[in-house]
């Protein structure tokens, strides 16, 4: 008998925040796969695995669940994105090739199921929740603007890339990046595999390299 088990052989009850994060988890589930206004808070409790009151013990009415859904998703999508970046921190001099792989992985975690619901879902409840899309978008591509913007610092310092503006150079790989891979999968539509992806990235780096590469990096980013 393990501690996550009573003497009677059923599950230990969870913790506050383990029945927490199973809510949001489940309810962000439900809502993607229902939409807002069809999902209804028992379907929710069913698949989180708790009962109905407490989903309201713990996140109120049904529009605090979904905000707060939202919030946890978008974070749960910032925190691969950031896992990504941190790559840049160990390129060597291959800069090129670092860039194709974060590209690629940053594309891949941007065309996956949950970051895909989550723009579906922000685009679908933007006239009942206007101030969505800024949540979202300050919890996602913002953190992640600023985490590359970072990196881009430490690379230009380190004399691997020409970056006066690493804002604007990270702005700029990500423009590189999305701008196709949306016009590409016609907004979501379309699935891109991963040979057209690749082609995506590696235009993409071509043209960032080209604008702020530095062809001999005799230094190594710490």
């Amino acid at each position: 008998m393990t501690s996550a088990t009573t003497a009677a052989g059923r599950p230990a009850p969870r913790g506050r925040i383990d029945k927490r994060q199973a809510i949001l988890d489940a309810a962000f589930a439900v809502f993607a796969r229902r939409g807002y206004a069809q999902a209804c808070v028992q379907e929710i409790a069913d698949e989180a695995g708790v009962a109905k009151p407490t989903v309201y013990n713990h996140l109120g009415d049904k529009e605090n669940l979904f905000r707060h859904a939202m919030a946890n998703a978008a974070d749960l999508v910032m925190a691969e994105n950031l896992a990504v970046v941190e790559r840049l921190r160990d390129h060597g001099d291959e800069l090129r090739a670092a860039l194709e792989d974060i590209g690629n992985r940053l594309l891949k975690t941007c065309c996956g199921q949950r970051a895909s619901s989550l723009r579906a879902l922000t685009y679908a409840q933007l006239a009942a929740f206007p101030d969505l899309a800024e949540v979202v978008q300050g919890r996602t591509s913002g953190r992640l603007g600023d985490a590359l913007a970072d990196r881009f610092a430490q690379l230009a310092l380190a004399g691997h890339l020409r970056a006066e503006d690493p804002v604007r150079a990270a702005e700029q790989f990500l423009a590189l990046l999305t701008g196709p891979m949306e016009a590409r999968s016609r907004l979501g539509t379309r699935k891109v595999d991963a040979a057209e992806t690749r082609e995506i990235v590696r235009a993409g780096v071509d043209t960032f390299v080209r604008a702020y590469g530095i062809e001999s990096s005799p230094k190594r980013v710490l």
